[in-house]
């Protein structure tokens, strides 16, 4: 309660203080409470015609910066579930009320390590949004550290899993979308956004609109090419859709249509954990084994920060012993 009301007080003179004189405040307001014991009074802290949607104002500086509406609404229920589970304002969270709030998402959720550190980095980004907002002094979440993680080497598919799934296709729209994905290395949010007029078929190129709404161009081989040609030729309607399912009234295909009928495609061939993103991280891997300077491959995957084109990037093992038998034997 103490240190509630002292935040209180701090934030209110937050924009007529400079950092020494709020330093001062602070450890003057902290002698003068020392022995003061107080009892929770809402009127105290709670001016309806004050209080301030922090939540909405912080999605909408993230929609501005051109996240997605999928990743928005994790954002969203994010916070939200946080705050609900503390039940405190949000100004008035301390760094231990997160730090239980974390342990006990990871008991009752059984999460990995990856999911309980995204959980960290979103709030994470809320309140260092708060705290250049100055509607918060100091991110309570800045001491607590980055969730230790085992780097573990994520599967890609082998050649005869690509070519299981082709002959698995019992549709050209099928067999063009799984070319596609893994001649690109597209994320699958990126090819359901694609329209006819975004490909260019002499050139084996289209415009992909990325995150952050950054357009990139991407290429694609010649059997893509032709496959690509083929269900285009067979369309009989006029959605501007790369990609529409199957029947009348022959919308975009989503998202989840295309990991649905990639999951089916996985059953039909026994191959496991059949997803779109998994062509991704294969093509990487592939263009990095060959030779490709791992800047290129940034390019191609439109990765802001190289260290994450590594991440999706796993060498393969045997070029690894080859190049050991090489360069060490």
């Amino acid at each position: 309660m103490k240190n509630q009301i002292i935040n209180e007080i701090q934030q209110k003179m937050s924009n007529i203080l400079n950092n020494e004189q709020k330093e001062k405040l602070t450890e003057v307001l902290k002698y003068v409470f020392f022995n003061i014991e107080f009892r929770y009074n809402e009127l105290l802290f709670e001016n309806e015609r004050e209080r301030i949607d922090y939540i909405t104002l912080f999605i909408s500086a993230k929609k501005i910066e051109g996240c997605s509406e999928r990743t928005l609404i994790y954002y969203k229920s994010t916070i939200e579930n946080m705050i609900t589970s503390i039940n405190k304002r949000i100004n008035c969270i301390e760094t231990e009320d997160l730090r239980n709030y974390l342990v006990k998402y990871q008991s009752i959720n059984n999460c990995s390590k990856i999911t309980l550190d995204n959980v960290r980095r979103i709030l994470s980004s809320f309140y260092s949004w708060l705290e250049d907002e100055n509607y918060v002094m100091k991110s309570p979440v800045r001491r607590i550290h980055k969730v230790k993680t085992v780097q573990t080497v994520k599967e890609t598919y082998i050649d005869e899993d690509i070519e299981s799934m082709r002959d698995a296709c019992k549709d050209v729209r099928d067999l063009a979308i799984i070319d596609f994905l893994s001649s690109t290395g597209v994320r699958v949010g990126e090819l359901v956004k694609l329209n006819k007029a975004d490909i260019n078929l002499q050139e084996r190129s289209c415009i992909v609109l990325g995150k952050g709404n950054k357009e990139r161009e991407v290429y694609f081989d010649a059997r893509t090419k032709i496959h690509l040609k083929n269900y285009l030729d067979s369309r009989v309607d006029n959605n501007p859709a790369l990609f529409t399912t199957l029947f009348k009234p022959y919308n975009r295909l989503k998202i989840s249509g295309v990991e649905i009928r990639l999951k089916e495609l996985g059953k039909m061939t026994n191959i496991k954990k059949v997803h779109p993103h998994k062509f991704r991280r294969t093509m990487a891997t592939k263009a990095i084994d060959k030779g490709m300077p791992i800047e290129q491959v940034q390019l191609l995957l439109g990765h802001k920060k190289i260290d994450t084109t590594l991440q999706y990037a796993m060498v393969n093992q045997n070029n690894v012993k080859l190049s050991h038998k090489k360069y060490i034997c």
